[in-house]
């Protein structure tokens, strides 16, 4: 059976807590490359470490806050100067194309309205419908983070491997859902034990491990306060360059 890897390319929050870069996962499987959001600065993280943007074919957005989606504008402008010819597909949020056709208009006027020399297709998920693209299954769930389009947690399915990711929620029992039997859980641990709205911290994630049947879990979109803390014994920390091999 053939391996995927999941690559952190960022794991950090809005804020660049820890000096990280924001949410970016790379999913590789034998034929395809895949980007689990695509935070602001995912396109510095990419070439940091040599991953080439032209050949991501699918970016999967958990939601629509800038730290998750804000890299696209750039990702796509990339696209236009290094002659990309390869098609991209994004699917995200009821609203995807909107959202990210107004930052790109924010960002660089009038490049909303290029022309691109690539095709670029925007999918919307809708809740528990699982889509394929290729050789990439991904289901949505809606979750609880207030974002201006529904958030979803999403089950990514490639080469018999499942991999689940909980996008920024505050705990809800679809996380459960989420992560059954899953080879790789990533989830969210902002605050140690501070309870916040739409944020989910690590005491209500562990006194809650008993309901989760995920393989493994990995802690990321941590706050300072959260990396500050000694590691715990036995919980896996998600970091920049991180990759694991499923």
């Amino acid at each position: 059976m053939d391996s995927i890897t999941v690559r952190f390319l960022g794991c950090g929050d809005a804020v660049g807590s820890g000096g990280r870069f924001q949410t970016c996962l790379l999913v590789e499987g034998t034929t395809s490359r895949t980007l689990i959001d695509c935070g602001a600065s995912s396109l510095v993280a990419m070439k940091r470490v040599g991953v080439e943007p032209r050949d991501i074919s699918l970016v999967l957005v958990s939601h629509l806050h800038g730290d998750h989606f804000g890299g696209l504008p750039f990702l796509v402008l990339d696209g236009q100067f290094s002659k990309r010819d390869r098609p991209l597909i994004i699917a995200g949020p009821p609203g995807i194309e909107t959202r990210t056709r107004e930052a790109m208009e924010v960002f660089f006027p009038g490049s909303s309205s290029t022309k691109q020399r690539f095709q670029v297709t925007f999918v919307e998920l809708q809740a528990r419908r699982s889509m394929a693209f290729g050789p990439v299954r991904v289901t949505p769930f809606t979750v609880v983070h207030a974002s201006g389009a529904p958030p979803y947690a999403l089950r990514v399915e490639l080469e018999s491997r499942t991999i689940a990711y909980s996008g920024d929620t505050e705990w809800t029992d679809t996380l459960v859902d989420v992560s059954e039997k899953a080879d790789l859980f990533i989830c969210e641990a902002y605050f140690f034990d501070k309870r916040i709205p739409f944020h989910l911290d690590y005491q209500s994630l562990w006194t809650r491990r008993a309901l989760l049947t995920c393989r493994r879990i990995v802690l990321t979109h941590m706050s300072a306060e959260m990396m500050s803390r000694p590691p715990l014994a036995g919980v896996e920390y998600a970091y920049d360059g991180l990759a694991l091999d499923l």
